[in-house]
């Protein structure tokens, strides 16, 4: 507690003086006085207990006008808040959904481990805007841009492969990426591209999907999937699924001039494992901006000194009145 202007606490000498007026004439003022053979009359069960009855409106006087002179001064207490402002990032995932991400080189298969380790990403970071583009033959829209954490992990569990033209087309999937943040006025603004082939498919050279991703300030963090080598992949045969080892092929030098020319960054995964550290990498190189402004929060409690002080003085009133009955 502090007082706003201190120096009226110099009033309190004030009622101090005042009492000490009360008291030296009620010791020094009784010239006036009369002997008596007997005092008998005069010591009455209960006479102590008037004559302090007597001097309570004045001590209850000089309590309001003390109160009154605390109140007058505006005690205040103060107390510091802090506010963060957290500016979130857009971040969209491009995620290849061609039939080779049916490889089972990952647990259970590509696609399935990138949405899982995808959906921990997204967990992750509430501040931000987040939105998925899935691409095969073709490219579009699963998610635009949204803070609605329960309805982009929904739609990011319902990718699956099969549903569109197969096909890598990874110009067209970081163009419709782009175009979900040309309006965007975030302070960074991120697209995820996931893919396990070579760009085969689609009107969209991916080298001039990256020069658009730069020129709208778009940065592209490309992730290559896949196990070094062969990749165990279910083929469909007239006894049913069979297992084969086919060749993994990803487009790495593609994947790295795409990641260079938007000042993001080329990571490989060759498991669940390796996969989920490169989000993990992702989520601490690209942290929120947060901003926190402290300032204090002042409570009046002068309100609390001038009731007191008219509770004493209705006090002192009604004793006066009682006292004055007195015989």
């Amino acid at each position: 507690m502090f007082f706003e202007y201190p120096k009226l606490l110099w009033l309190l000498a004030l009622p101090l003086l005042l009492l000490g007026l009360y008291v030296y004439r009620q010791i020094k003022g009784r010239s006036p006085h009369l002997r008596v053979s007997i005092a008998a009359p005069w010591l009455r069960k209960g006479s102590v207990a008037l004559a302090v009855l007597r001097h309570l409106p004045m001590a209850l006087f000089t309590a309001a006008m003390a109160l009154l002179v605390v109140a007058l001064a505006r005690p205040r207490s103060s107390s510091e808040v802090e506010k963060v402002n957290s500016e979130g990032i857009d971040i969209v995932f491009a995620m290849d959904v061609s039939t080779s991400m049916l490889a089972r080189d990952f647990t259970p298969d590509r696609v399935s481990a990138a949405k899982d380790i995808a959906v921990e990403f997204i967990s992750q970071r509430p501040s931000d805007r987040m939105g998925i583009v899935v691409f095969a033959g073709e490219s579009y829209t699963q998610c635009p841009l949204t803070t609605d954490r329960a309805t982009l992990i929904n739609l990011m569990k319902e990718v699956q492969t099969g549903l569109i033209e197969d096909g890598t087309a990874i110009g067209n999937g970081l163009a419709t990426a782009v175009a979900r943040m040309m309006d965007s006025d975030a302070p960074s603004r991120v697209v995820i591209l996931l893919t396990d082939g070579k760009n085969n498919s689609g009107e969209i050279a991916p080298e001039t999907a990256a020069d658009i991703a730069a020129t709208y300030n778009v940065r592209v963090y490309t992730i290559g999937v896949g196990a070094n080598g062969e990749a165990p992949y279910p083929v469909m045969t007239p006894w049913g699924v069979e297992v084969r080892k086919v060749p993994v092929e990803i487009d790495e030098d593609l994947l790295r001039r795409i990641a260079e020319t938007t000042g993001g960054q080329y990571f490989r995964a060759t498991d669940n494992t390796k996969l989920s550290e490169i989000y993990s990498q992702i989520n601490k190189m690209e942290k929120v901006r947060t901003t926190i402004d402290s300032f204090p929060v002042y409570k009046e409690l002068y309100g609390g000194y001038a009731f007191a002080a008219l509770v004493c003085l209705l006090l002192m009133l009604a004793l006066e009145l009682f006292v004055r009955r007195l015989p």
